[in-house]
């Protein structure tokens, strides 16, 4: 649902209302009651495209993408096919430190 904003002719209020699209604009001012509330041309919101790769990869052509496959397996041939069995780095622990003790530089 969008944010509108509307004015009052008569004593000036602005504000903003959460509302349906299909809803009826606003007429009676919440201030001062009369009848002359107008809805106010906003800018609009941004659209966000979140994620990587929203127009890199999305709708390429097939012959885009077959090049780009032929030239992964090249790279991942190019290595000589050893892949590194190293395991991830072990987890050290620190002791929490007490009150009156500082730490050791």
């Amino acid at each position: 649902m969008p944010t509108y904003e509307y004015a009052c002719a008569s004593c000036g209020h602005n504000f903003e209302q959460f509302q349906l699209i299909t809803a009826r604009p606003l007429r009676k001012c919440p201030r001062c009651g009369e009848d002359s509330l107008q809805r106010l041309i906003g800018a609009g919101g941004g659209i966000i495209f979140r994620g990587s790769g929203f127009y890199q990869t999305d709708y390429r052509s097939e012959s885009y993408k077959k090049g780009a496959a032929a030239e992964q397996k090249a790279s991942a041939g190019s290595d000589g096919g050893t892949k590194s069995t190293k395991g991830p780095a072990p987890h050290t622990t620190k002791k929490p430190r007490s009150n009156g003790e500082t730490a050791a530089a």
